[in-house]
Order: C-alpha cells, then structure tokens, then sequence
C-alpha cells in the first residue's frame, strides 16, 4: 500500500512483536517509498502513539512524517481492550512472559477497601489455595463492579517508567527492588465476556495510563486466587478502532 507523509497508519500489531519492532518495518516501507521523489533521503521519520506489549496484539498508532508531530494528541485518548486472565496463579511480570508460580494467599479473599486502592493488603502467613476453592460467577461479577469507576493503581515493576533516571524494567530484571509509584485511572467500563474456570476473559474502556496487567492481577487478588494475563488486545484509541487497521503483510512487511 502507498503511504504518504501525512499519514496516521492504524496498525493491527501482531503477537511476539514490540511496538519498536513495528515501526521499525513500517519505516522500512515508508523511506524506501519516499525514496522513489527523494533518492538522496536516508531515512523518513516514523512513530507511534502508544506501547503495546510484545505479547499484546491490536491497535498500534503509526505516525509517518509530519504526523509525528501530533503524537501529543493521542497519547491521552482513552482506549479499549479484550483481556485474558488465567486465575489460581501469578507472574513476575503479570503476563505470560514472566515466571510463573502458584498462588499463596491469607487463607480468604481479600476485601477491597473503600478506596478500592490496588494495593491489597495480605496476611503474611500465607498458605495454598484450597483445591476445592472456585470463585463462581456472581464472584467474578461482584468484583468487577468494585473495579469500576476511579481506582489507584500501582505501577508495575516490569514498565517502562523511569525511577531515578533508569526504566523500571531494567532495575527488576537485575533484581533490584524499588518503591513503584501509584496513579489514579478510570475504568469506565469492564465487563465479563467469558468465565470458566481458569480462564476469565473481560473488556475494558479505561483512561490514558491504565495497566491492564495490574488489573489483572489485581482481580485475581480481590478473588483470592490471583491472577496474570494470558492475551491482550486492544481495539479502540479514542474515535480509532482496530477493524480499521490493517496488518504488516497489507503494509508490505513480509517478515516479523
């Protein structure tokens, strides 16, 4: 497909692949394109509004030539995803590329305080999950209404945000332990799409800023069997929607 300098390209990113990686290709098309009217250029600018997980697939804003200038308007749009939760076990990074382990919990579900703050408070004598214990359905739901509306969420380690200078991704894989901060987020929608024991698979609209993988595991938490994402795809950024994206190969990318 023809790209122009204009251009907000609405990508489908695929699985196993970093919103990096994305650009990466579409540059690639774009500058050997340019290059047709420009032989001398060496290379085009190409961005994106908005990191996805290498894990995640959906909607990828790519912003070519002067469209990266406008990378601001995008940044704080609100947006939507499809989530899957695999719940009686937890993550070191709350999705599927960390470790994986068993859930130890107090013994009960956890109450969510009034405030409904993500960070639970748990007894520190913990003790496996019962074999017999399954939350049923009107569990799950009572606690994704509770998850509704404005909630403070802690950052997770494993994200891109910078503590003293350097990403908070590259201190937790070097073992280093740091006091994550929290933020305040909407969710304004969350809804049960699909239960059956493990897996719970939501959707969500939330603000700017949201970490569904905290979410997550936060869900799993609430319930008292823990939780960590197993898919992630988002499907809206503001007005944009990923039925109007198309895939790399459509680009004319044809490796990942």
């Amino acid at each position: 497909m023809k790209l122009t300098g204009k251009d907000i390209l609405l990508v489908d990113k695929p699985a196993g692949m970093s919103s990096f990686g994305v650009v990466a290709r579409v540059r690639r098309i774009y500058t050997e394109q340019r290059r047709e009217q420009t032989p001398e250029l060496k290379r085009a600018k190409v961005g994106h509004a908005g990191t996805l997980d290498p894990f995640a697939t959906g909607l990828l804003i790519c912003l070519l030539g002067k469209a990266t200038k406008r990378a601001g308007e995008f940044l704080k749009l609100d947006k939507r995803y499809t989530a899957t939760i695999c719940l009686g076990k937890v993550s070191s990074t709350g999705d599927i590329e960390g470790e994986i382990s068993e859930y130890e919990f107090s013994g009960h579900r956890a109450a969510i305080p009034p405030s409904r703050v993500s960070a639970l408070s748990f007894s520190p004598v913990a003790k496996k999950i019962p074999e017999n214990y399954i939350p049923d359905i009107s569990q799950v739901q009572q606690v994704l209404d509770k998850f509704t509306g404005e909630i403070t969420q802690r950052v997770p380690a494993y994200s891109a945000i910078k503590i003293d200078g350097r990403r908070a991704y590259d201190l937790a894989r070097k073992g280093i332990k740091v006091e994550m901060p929290e933020r305040k987020v909407q969710i304004y929608e969350l809804k049960l799409v699909k239960y059956e024991w493990p897996e719970l698979k939501i959707d969500c609209k939330v603000s700017s800023g949201t970490y569904i993988r905290a979410l997550g595991e936060d869900i799993g938490k609430a319930l008292g069997v823990g939780g960590y994402l197993t898919a992630l795809r988002r499907t809206e950024i503001g007005k944009y929607k990923v039925d109007n994206a198309v895939t790399l190969e459509e680009v004319g990318v044809e490796e990942k």
